[in-house]
């Protein structure tokens, strides 16, 4: 049975963002050069209200999700909702039991565009302020829309950004295949010069192309993958289109679980998520 979250959490996760989230003036979509916008989500729907479900599926359950995570993925704008023009998605410590049966201590939120907006090739991106702590893992990433029909990893994974908590000044970018996958995936990591990823906004991107896949955290390459990067006999399977996912997990076999020192809730601000085609 699902429980209540009192409207004193609710209160609390709006403390947490609001001198971030409220009067930040949106920044327009300029597409980079020899670019134009394909899609966005500027995130301007009514305060409180759950994210465009034109534009997002939500997923929800508490498996574990291939990785032993500790949470419960909802659609409750408890742990997900647009707030003054921008995505919050909350990771909490709560007991719940969702539809699924399975109890889980933490719940956040997931959701993808699989099937409403996908695409092959251009540059992704997103604006986006992550949360902190032992066993947080937020990511924005993205997966082939043959995952259903061919299998993960064939149907290939790249990860625009990823952190683990323990890890406050770093994200990764990597890429995930046949034969390279996992702990064995082509992965690079960006380290910020000052401070932690959770004190500001950043932008997280990547520029796809037929045969190579470049990396950027605030305008700055550190990575680039092409064929050459795979393991001896193994296929480049990023040659079809990709969907988005934005999630917050808790715990898993990479982050480890939450402990002492974690303070709950946790959001994660999305400003924008932007895709562009070369003209």
């Amino acid at each position: 049975m699902r429980r209540k979250v009192s409207s004193w959490h609710y209160l609390l996760v709006v403390l947490l963002f609001a001198s971030v989230c409220w009067g930040r003036s949106p920044q327009a979509a300029t597409p980079p050069a020899g670019y134009v916008l394909a899609w966005s989500d500027e995130f301007n729907g009514a305060s409180g209200s759950l994210p465009d479900s034109s534009k997002w599926i939500m997923e929800t359950g508490g498996a574990g999700w291939g990785n032993n995570e500790l949470e419960t993925y909802t659609n409750r704008t408890q742990n997900v909702h647009v707030q003054d023009g921008k995505l919050v998605i909350v990771a909490s410590k709560e007991k719940y039991t969702g539809t699924d049966g399975i109890a889980r201590d933490y719940t956040s939120a997931r959701m993808k565009t699989a099937g409403l907006f996908e695409q092959k090739y251009g540059r992704f991106e997103a604006r986006i302020k992550i949360p902190q702590g032992q066993g947080m893992w937020p990511a924005f990433w993205m997966m082939g829309n043959n995952i259903e029909k061919a299998g993960w990893p064939t149907g290939g994974e790249i990860d625009v950004m990823e952190n683990i908590g323990k890890e406050p000044a770093i994200v990764h970018g990597s890429m995930h295949g046949p034969g390279y996958s996992g702990a064995k995936g082509l992965s690079a990591a960006y380290n910020l010069p000052t401070g932690k990823f959770a004190d500001d906004f950043h932008i997280f991107a990547v520029e796809w192309e037929a045969a190579a896949v470049r990396f950027y955290v605030d305008g700055n390459l550190y990575e680039t993958r092409t064929p050459a990067d795979l393991p001896a006999g193994q296929a480049w399977v990023f040659d079809h289109s990709f969907f988005i996912l934005l999630n917050v997990a808790v715990g898993g076999d990479w982050p480890g679980s939450p402990d002492s020192t974690t303070v709950f809730p946790q959001p994660m601000l999305v400003d924008y998520v932007r895709v562009y085609r070369k003209k």
